[in-house]
């Protein structure tokens, strides 16, 4: 079985920064892609970067130039800076990995969610 648990939300004022991580453990082989996603409430769960295991992150336009992805393959964990955080940001932020569980077994996962909140 395999689990990701994300930490760092929080509340933070417009303009404020914070880092998201989530680590993955359980039995894994590799990871391919891991990434990032968020619902606000009243919204559909939208994406908000994304990176495979070799190879470019790919961003949310509304979130290009002020959030960073990235990864430490030999923890499995992935991260996510957000910089200049905007009241639009707010949200719960969840995790997610495409993982090879076994040598057949791959599997989709995802995070319990994390709480982001940007005041004005």
């Amino acid at each position: 079985q395999v689990q990701l648990v994300e930490s760092g939300g929080g509340l933070v004022q417009a303009g404020g920064s914070l880092r998201l991580s989530c680590a993955a453990s359980g039995t894994i082989v590799s990871i391919r892609a891991m990434g990032w996603y968020r619902q606000a409430p009243g919204k559909q769960r939208e994406l908000v970067a994304r990176i495979p295991s070799g190879g470019s992150a790919n961003y949310a336009d509304s979130v290009k130039g002020r959030f960073t992805i990235s990864r430490d393959n030999a923890k499995n964990t992935v991260y996510l800076q957000m910089n200049s955080l905007k009241p639009e940001d707010t949200a719960v932020y969840y995790c997610n990995g495409d993982v090879r569980a076994s040598t057949y077994t791959f599997l989709e996962v995802w995070g319990q969610g994390t709480l982001v909140t940007v005041s004005s």
